[in-house]
């Protein structure tokens, strides 16, 4: 099964890193990415924009394009990790080593179904 950690943070935190501190936290969250990537499990990852650069589209027809995400919550969404992994503890455990390197991030866990399969990640059943 895949799975999608959905990475949220308070935005205003993460833009205040400088860039040595941003870095040293991507390198770490790199580490744990590691064994993932040489073991086949991990796939894409993403760091998303500023949340004020977001826009929504939604409504009838062709939809309407609006400014931001609309979240209503202190933590916005600012990235993702997809990962294969046997079970849902295994993605838990995997969010959990995630989160020891980036101890202030918030960490969604969601089982995906693609629908447009990527190399080495097969359309999965669930």
């Amino acid at each position: 099964m895949l799975y999608a950690i959905l990475a949220y943070h308070v935005e205003d935190e993460v833009m205040s890193w400088t860039p040595e501190q941003d870095a040293a936290v991507v390198a770490k969250v790199i580490e744990v990415q590691a064994p993932l990537r040489a073991s086949g499990q991990f796939g894409p990852a993403a760091r998303l924009d500023e949340t004020r650069k977001a826009r929504t589209l939604r409504g009838p027809g062709a939809g309407m394009v609006l400014d931001g995400p609309f979240a209503e919550t202190k933590e916005q969404l600012l990235g993702f990790h997809l990962i294969q992994c046997a079970t849902e503890e295994e993605a838990i455990a995997a969010a959990r080593k995630l989160r020891a390197v980036n101890p202030t991030a918030v960490y969604e866990i969601r089982p995906v179904k693609l629908y447009v399969p990527a190399d080495g990640f097969s359309a999965t059943s669930g």
